[in-house]
Order: structure tokens, then sequence, then C-alpha cells
């Protein structure tokens, strides 16, 4: 598929919350969440809206492509976490930038963590099909919502709020393409991560006691460590296959942002080292889907991403799944 990224934008919220202020406020002793999550600050909503941060992040993308709002045709959400479950939150997104009625198509995808690379693929094929000529697909999270501080702080403490966008469009001959996409989902660890309630799962009225129950996160770090160890590799292995590319080739790795543990982990367990990795974990924290767009756009500030580099997303979701895309810039 011949794309190319032609401009990119990220936001956070205001406020910025540190773990040492997290331990004070949780009464852990000192140091005790940056040691056990590898996350030493996070920003968090309080006044912003998930809509907000998108928007924000999408007119900064837009501003970069030079491209005005009113040229998108096609807006994609890939948020792990919706607005509300209903409507879709692609519809609002569209409305805050300005984009007349009947101008475009808006609409979301959800495969958890890995929702953008979902987005960026449906918005590429859609593209290469001459349905679209320029898509804004997008991740906004709040991720800081519904965590379990109580339970279990070590995992809340990984957290924090993000979105960032990009611009998408046709690339000319060797100006940039998608040389391969890949998912693979391993349903048997499909409870290890997730929040139960919200849904259809449990009625609110018949259910009270389990809705609420369930409408914190929760997660089995050990569980899903098993599966990723397993099966990461092989996964990785079959995706540069597709590409046609040599790990030596691979120029800088855009992974999702699980934590700056699982970053460490993940450079071990696949042989890329440290300084081909985008590694924001430690001062973003895991903003879900947001993390692999939000790595992207601190990659092509840093000028990590210049025209021909090639690059690798790769990321985990909930589900369990592994996705993972390799692009020539």
């Amino acid at each position: 598929m011949r794309i190319k990224i032609v401009g990119t934008g990220r936001a956070v919220p205001a406020q910025c919350v540190t773990s040492s202020s997290l331990d004070e406020r949780l009464g852990l002793g000192p140091g005790r969440l940056e040691a056990v999550t590898g996350v030493v600050e996070r920003f968090v909503c309080t006044t912003e809206s998930q809509v907000d941060l998108a928007c924000a992040a999408a007119r900064l993308a837009l501003a970069e492509a030079g491209i005005e709002p009113s040229a998108v045709d096609l807006v994609i959400g890939g948020c792990g976490v919706p607005y509300q479950p209903l409507p879709s939150t692609a519809p609002l997104v569209m409305q805050r930038l300005g984009l007349a009625d009947g101008s475009a198509a808006a609409f979301d995808v959800n495969s958890t963590c890995l929702g953008f690379l979902t987005a960026f693929e449906t918005a590429a094929r859609l593209i290469e099909a001459g349905q679209c000529e320029t898509a804004l697909v997008f991740s906004s999270e709040i991720a800081s919502r519904a965590l379990p501080w109580q339970e279990q702080p070590e995992v809340a403490a990984l957290f924090g709020d993000g979105a960032a966008a990009a611009v998408l469009r046709k690339a000319a001959p060797g100006e940039g393409e998608v040389a391969a996409a890949l998912m693979r989902t391993y349903p048997s660890a499909y409870e290890s991560c997730g929040i139960g309630a919200g849904g259809t799962r449990f009625d609110f009225h018949l259910q009270p006691e389990e809705f609420s129950r369930n409408s914190l996160f929760r997660m089995d770090g050990k569980e899903l460590f098993r599966v990723t160890s397993r099966h990461f590799n092989g996964f990785v292995g079959e995706l540069l296959r597709r590409a046609g590319w040599q790990p030596q080739e691979v120029d800088v790795v855009v992974p999702h942002q699980a934590s700056p543990f699982a970053l460490a982990h993940m450079a071990r367990q696949t042989g890329f080292g440290r300084e081909r990795l985008v590694d924001i974990a430690a001062h973003y924290g895991n903003q879900i889907a947001a993390s692999i767009p939000f790595a992207l756009d601190v990659a092509r500030k840093q000028d990590r991403v210049r025209p021909g580099a090639r690059v690798l997303f790769l990321g985990t979701s909930a589900g369990v799944s592994f996705g993972g895309m390799a692009l020539v810039a």
C-alpha cells in the first residue's frame, strides 16, 4: 500500500502527576511506585475531556501537514476506551474540528492498545482502494479512569492520559509504503486484562453489584508475560518476513508503551537495541491506544523518522493480541 504520513500531532492534559506524589497520597514508602513500575511521571486529565485531547492532537497533525480540516474525507478513531458506548467517538471529533455534515465518513475501530494500528491499516486500505483521499486517524485515552488504586496500585500507576493523531494520504512511487501489517490473537488469555462492565456483559439494573465490581481495570501481569514470552518473537519474525526485511534493516521501532520494564524486555527478547526503540513510558506512562502514535510523533519531532526510514510498529493488547506494521516513511 503506497501510503504516506503527511502530519502527526500529540496532546497531553495540563496536570503532571509524579510517582513520588502518588506514594505520599497512598501512604506507600518513598520511591515505591517508581521502583515497581519504572514510571516517573504521567499526565492526568482534570478539566480536559477525551474529545478535547483528540481534537488538540488532530489540529497539530493537520497543521503539520498543511491541510485544512475541510480537506479530510475520512476520520477513524482508534481508542481503547470510547468517549461513550454509543455513538462512536469519531463523529464527535469530526464535528468539533468543524467538518461539515456529509463531508467525510467517521467511525471507530477497537483493538484496545493496538487501536491506532488497526485504524491506520483500515484508512490505508480505503485510500488504496480510492474510497478517500485524506484520512485523519486518532487515538485519545483517559487511561487514569477506572484504575484499581486500592487493590493493584502497581498496575494503576502504569497509566497516563494523552492523545495523538496522524494524517494519511496516498504516496507517489518511492515516497512511502506499508510493506506489511499483521495481527495475531491468543484468546486463551482473554480474561487476563480488561474492564468487564460498561457493555452488555453485566446488566446495570439486574446485577448492580457485579456491574460495580467489574467497573475497574484488572490485569494479570504474569499471564500476559507468559503469552508474550512464548509467542512474541515468532510474531515479529513473521511480520519481518512478510515485509521482506532483515532485523538489522529496521531503522526505528515504535512500540506500544506498556511499561518501561516491558520495553526493556522487548529489547532483550527481539534483539533490537534500546537505541532503536522509542521509549517514552517513564515520563508518560501507558496511554493505551494513544501510546503508539504518541511515540511516533515524538520520534518524528526528534528527526528519527526521515524519508525512506524503515519503521517497525509493534504492540500487544488485551484480548490478547500482537500487532505490528512495517512502514517505509
